[in-house]
This record gives structure tokens, sequence and C-alpha cells, in this order.
């Protein structure tokens, strides 16, 4: 496994994984893409406002870790960026699918990870993610891990190990920046404001798609209206 990611190299890294599935015509990604992607306010845990020089420096960490790699082309004047995770830590598309939600949106269960897998990849049955949980923890070098269920949770949810371990109790190390899932709450949140529930879920996650194919669109006719007005001064 190579070295741990900070907080910024995962948010990264999860958007790259993600976009190459739910959007591979926009991929690779422009740096412009990648800040958008990054600071999406859906579909992420927690929500950030990255500015170019923290997702360049996040990139250039990546790429000397071996996870990433810079696209060149003739008809591109903007780098673009691919993720090469899936080679180096030897992940199939369930694997990869895993650990780009455990990276863009904390510690989740079971049938989190199933119902928000769907853009990412197909799981028949809460059997096949455990499945592939089962395969990642159970590595040399271990990809995932359990977390010990907390009082009042009914389920046990799973955390990725790229950016850090869990201790025996499950508590989330303070390299993982996610709201630890094993908090206490105080008081328990009236029935409208608790999460949606799962059978909303799937009209979620298209509204999530629509936002980020909105963003991406975005950030290509920002880079196309710079090199118009850069060709316009040339001219003048």
């Amino acid at each position: 496994m190579p070295e741990l990611l900070s907080s910024e190299e995962a948010r990264v890294l999860g958007c790259l994984l993600e976009k190459e599935a739910a959007t591979p015509e926009y991929y690779p990604l422009t740096l412009n893409a990648l800040r958008n992607a990054c600071n999406q306010s859906s579909s992420r845990s927690p929500v950030v406002s990255y500015d170019d020089g923290q997702v360049s420096r996040a990139l250039a960490t990546l790429r000397e870790k071996g996870l990433i790699r810079v696209v060149y082309s003739p008809s591109n004047r903007a780098a673009k960026y691919r993720q090469v995770t899936d080679e180096a830590l030897g992940l199939d598309d369930r694997g990869r699918a895993v650990i780009c939600l455990l990276l863009l949106r904390g510690p989740q269960t079971i049938g989190e990870l199933r119902i928000r897998s769907d853009r990412l990849c197909s799981f028949e049955s809460l059997e096949e993610v455990e499945g592939v949980l089962d395969t990642l923890a159970d590595r040399d070098s271990a990809l995932v891990a359990r977390l010990a269920r907390a009082p009042g949770q009914k389920e046990a949810r799973f955390i990725q190990l790229l950016t850090g371990g869990a201790d025996p109790t499950g508590a989330v190390p303070a390299a993982v920046a996610y709201e630890d899932p094993t908090a206490p709450t105080p008081v328990e949140p009236a029935e409208d404001a608790r999460e949606p529930a799962e059978d909303a879920e799937p009209l979620v996650a298209r509204v999530a798609g629509l936002e980020e194919e909105v963003a991406l669109l975005r950030s290509e006719v920002d880079e196309l209206r710079a090199t118009v007005e850069s060709r316009r001064v040339r001219l003048d």
C-alpha cells in the first residue's frame, strides 16, 4: 500500500475514481474540472472549498506516489489527469467503486455503499458488497476496516485505510477529515431531518449526477472562453 494520503489527496483521488466511472465522456479531468468535482455540495462528506493551489499540490504528491498520471494532448491546451490507483493497488471495478465511495463520503454501512454505488458499479445484493469489503480487508495491506458499532447504531460502518487506520473502539483517526460516525448524538433528530429513506436514494443519486455534469460543462465552457479571449488578444 502506498504512503498514507492527506485529506486533500483523498478527495482528489476519490473524484478521479468517480468521474472515470460516472462521466467517462469528460474524463480525464482538467485542473478546473477536478477542482469543481472536489468542491461539489452533493455526494461529498465533508463539503470543501479547495482552490487551484490545493488541488495542484495534491495532484503533484499523488503523482509522486504513483497513483495518478498526467495526460497531454496536442488538441488540448490544458493538461488532464487520470487515476492509476486501480492498477497500483490491483482493484477491480467493484473494489474501485467501494474505495471511491469511502474516500468521498466517509464511513458507511453496507447498505449505504450498495445504494450509492449505482452510478459506479452494479451490486445485486448486500452480500456482494460485503464480499468486496471482506476481500479488501483481508489483503496483506488492508484497504478497509470495519468500525465497531456504536450504541444506538443498527449496523456497523466501514472505513477506508488509505488515509490511516481505525483503533479497536471504532474511533476514526484525526488524519481522516470526516465527521466521526461514532460520536454520540445528544438529541434525536426530527423525522424530517433524518437521512433520506433508501427509496429516495436513487433520486438523490440522479440529481447529484446532473449537478456533476453541469459542473463539468461549466468548467469546459470556462476553458473555451479563456482560449477565445487569449486568441482575441493576440489578433488585436
